[in-house]
């Protein structure tokens, strides 16, 4: 299998039999439309519903490529906040909710965010797209795990760093319920997050068993920054993909 790294967390995952986009938001190096020249059928995955992580423009690929059969996969939240309509996917997914067919078997788990994280096994690999399933307030637990509330300048809003915590890995623990060992995974190694940002991404590898760790979501903080991920899984013997410019590839 191929995997192409579009931008942010989005992603191309070419199978022998299918396509598979995740996250589809901007292509900066245009190699997106490669995959629609051939037969393979393709698959739209969209986690929620986040500006980063669903445009509408994904809606008119159908339209602007005819001769391809695109079947889209959505996380339910994105219809409920009126971004699309009914009719715009095959497919509204919730936590929970199964799908599948003749080339994947989808399984929509949780997000302590918004929407879903998915399981997709695809010609005998498992592999995980976390949409923006993450330990988001990790930077609040580096020094001292604070009781209660705070509040944050950055979200402007009252925190609680402790229960969030516990919110992701609940969601961990939700999906190793499901499968415990994954071929590949992408997951989110934002630098934004502040001190501690790679915290999400080892809480990940210390309860499953990863082939693959690919990093994303570090748009705003660089390439370099997604790396600093890469030793946490070196000790774990884990291969890290150390992504360096839009519309790279990896085979695997």
């Amino acid at each position: 299998m191929t995997l192409t790294y579009v931008f942010h967390s989005g992603f191309v995952l070419e199978a022998e039999r299918c396509i598979l986009i995740f996250d589809y938001w901007m292509d900066p190096a245009n190699v997106v439309p490669s995959f629609f020249i051939g037969t393979k059928p393709v698959y739209v995955f969209s986690s929620h519903f986040h500006e980063d992580h669903f445009t509408k423009i994904i809606l008119q690929w159908k339209h602007a490529y005819p001769n391809t059969h695109f079947t889209y996969i959505l996380s339910k939240d994105i219809m409920k906040r009126k971004r699309a309509n009914r009719e715009d996917a095959d497919v509204w997914m919730g936590k929970g909710s199964f799908w599948g067919d003749e080339n994947l078997k989808v399984t929509a788990t949780g997000s302590n965010d918004s929407g879903v994280s998915w399981i997709i096994e695809v010609e005998g690999k498992m592999v995980f797209h976390a949409g923006d399933l993450c330990n988001w307030y990790a930077r609040f637990l580096a020094e001292e795990r604070p009781e209660g509330e705070i509040y944050s300048e950055e979200f402007g809003e009252f925190i609680n760093p402790v229960a969030e915590e516990k919110r992701f890995l609940g969601e961990l623990k939700d999906i190793k319920k499901i499968t415990g060992s994954f071929d590949l995974i992408m997951f989110p190694v934002d630098g934004r997050i502040g001190n501690g940002y790679t915290l999400g991404g080892r809480q990940f590898i210390e309860r499953f068993a990863v082939g693959r760790f690919v990093p994303m979501h570090f748009v705003a903080s660089g390439f370099e920054s997604a790396a600093r991920m890469e030793p946490f899984c070196q000790e774990k013997n884990i291969p890290f993909w150390a992504i360096k410019k839009e519309g790279e590839s990896l085979v695997f």
